[in-house]
């Protein structure tokens, strides 16, 4: 079981990365509204003599608004974001300062300050407001910024170096700017105050992004669980969440299924964790890949399986009706070779459904089958609705159980799947289910006294071999179904129809892309995922 402590997550990861590129375009989006304000109120006195001022303070609203933008194309690097950031900074600073030694010779010839004691007064004056705008620039940098507290003493300390060093130099009468005589007054006090000032605000910044980061670090770590980073809810069920994770080591992007041990009793919890430790010993390709499991000390049980991309049948089913005899026996045969290892291992699956059974793309492949949610902790109150989960007799999904599971839930065996497979195979041929009420006693009582209606008495055109196959499944007997799964492919496979293909499954998923929510195959960084696992018959 995975230890309780949280190792420190990597500020390379995806979800860091793209948040570091969010902040820096939301910092000079700041900067270039308060580069904007301040031009435009200094425009205000320069109409009639535009002056320096008035230049770079358009170049540095210019310069804003274009890191602003360039931030906010695409995805960009961790090393750009940091290299905008700083160099930005260290740009905007610096003609900032150089602009504020014109300021102190303009103001003191403005208002004939003919001696070196009230330029001295004025240029530490200035100095002092400068410090504190910048200051202020730094202190927003470091807020909205996520930086660990070292890098934010270093960028600041490197930000202020140009206004600090300007001090040494000097405004000329013919506007030029100079290097200041060794022997003025202006040493050693005002590189000394401008160096004290800027050593408080790298102070107050460090102190700021502490804080924040620090924070943002609890924020994470109380999103993960073992060596698992949560980063997105992908699904929620009666008996939990599933969320998208990525490992915090290994960097593997992962499904995390979590359940609160207060959810269901304690001898649930104990089969369901046994059931896991069986299911991740299963290596079937058409079986969902478990990672990991644990619990952590506040009693949340979870486990991580793979990270699928694509759609369960019910999903398919509800895009597009009723499905190809081809496609279903494809998905049937797969079906059972996840079925066949997990039967051999003395592991039933006991809740096969459409919700449980999802076709994804996979080593490059569509249409590749993925049983999941073995393990299942699943209780139905025998007088409920039979959408909802509850407590106490029964388990399973009402409309895919077998007569044997409802009369005794413990002889469940290998039949028991087959007989729900064959429940998911009339559903995917005729576009719904074998049996259907309004509760789950009406559903259970069909499938004790109830015969399926032949698919071909629906109107639905299917093979004849396929329909009696699938007729055969759904006996109410147990030793009148296919026997096993192995037993089941084999007269699958002595069906003829109209082959199912890679062409075919290429044409379907590209003409279903906007009814199942975009491009079935996942954008770097942004994986499209469904909730595997998730509860919601």
């Amino acid at each position: 079981m995975p230890s309780r402590s949280a190792s420190p997550v990597s500020e390379n990861s995806e979800e860091s990365r793209a948040l570091l590129q969010t902040r820096v375009a939301l910092f000079w989006k700041v900067m270039f509204f308060i580069s904007l304000l301040s031009t435009g109120l200094g425009a205000i006195g320069a109409v009639v003599k535009p002056g320096a001022e008035l230049v770079v303070g358009v170049a540095l609203t210019a310069q804003a608004g274009t890191f602003w933008w360039l931030c906010t194309r695409g995805q960009r690097s961790v090393r750009f974001s940091h290299a905008i950031e700083s160099g930005g900074l260290l740009i905007n600073v610096t003609a900032s300062a150089l602009l504020g030694r014109y300021v102190v010779g303009a103001f003191a010839r403005e208002h004939s300050f003919v001696t070196d004691e009230g330029v001295l007064m004025t240029d530490g004056y200035i100095l002092m407001l400068h410090v504190a705008g910048i200051g202020l620039l730094l202190a927003i940098r470091a807020a909205l910024v996520p930086s660990a507290p070292r890098r934010t003493a270093i960028v600041t300390a490197m930000v202020g170096a140009p206004l600090v060093a300007s001090t040494f130099l000097v405004a000329t009468a013919a506007g030029a700017l100079a290097t200041r005589a060794l022997d003025s007054n202006a040493y050693p006090w005002l590189p000394a105050t401008a160096a004290m000032l800027w050593g408080y605000v790298i102070i107050t910044c460090t102190v700021l992004s502490r804080v924040i980061y620090g924070l943002r670090v609890e924020v994470r770590e109380a999103r993960r669980l073992g060596q698992y980073v949560l980063e997105q809810k992908i699904g929620e069920g009666g008996m939990g969440e599933v969320y998208r994770a990525r490992h915090g080591m290994m960097r593997r992007p992962s499904a995390l299924k979590l359940m609160r041990a207060d959810n269901v009793a304690a001898s649930s919890l104990l089969r369901f964790e046994r059931e896991v430790q069986l299911t991740s010993r299963l290596t079937h390709p058409n079986t969902i890949t478990i990672f990991d499991y644990g619990r952590t000390h506040d009693g949340v049980f979870y486990y991580a399986m793979e990270l699928l991309d694509g759609a369960t049948l019910q999903r398919i089913v509800a895009v597009d009706g009723a499905q190809a005899p081809g496609r279903v026996m494809r998905i049937l045969t797969m079906a059972c070779g996840a079925l066949a290892e997990a039967h051999a291992s003395g592991l039933i699956h006991r809740d096969i459904k459409p919700a449980n059974i999802m076709l994804c793309m996979q080593g490059g492949e569509r249409d590749v089958v993925k049983l999941l949610d073995f393990g299942l902790v699943k209780e139905l109150a025998v007088g409920g609705d039979a959408s909802l989960t509850g407590a106490n007799t029964l388990t399973g999904t009402p409309q895919y159980m077998a007569p044997e599971s409802i009369l005794a839930p413990d002889s469940a065996d290998a039949r028991t799947d087959i007989y729900a497979l064959g429940a998911v195979a009339y559903y995917l041929l005729a576009g719904s289910e074998v049996f259907d009420g309004k509760s789950i006693v009406e559903i259970c009582s069909q499938h004790l006294h109830q015969n399926p209606e032949p698919l071909s008495a629906r109107g639905v055109a299917v093979p004849p071999e396929l329909e009696a196959v699938v007729l055969a499944c759904l006996e109410k007997e147990p030793d009148r179904r296919p026997q096993s799964a192995a037993e089941l492919r084999r007269r699958l496979d002595a069906c003829i129809v109209v082959p199912w293909n890679a062409e075919s499954a290429e044409v379907w998923w590209n003409s279903h892309k906007a009814e199942l929510g975009g491009d079935p195959t996942p954008s770097i960084g942004e994986p499209r995922t469904i909730a595997v696992g998730n509860h919601d018959s």
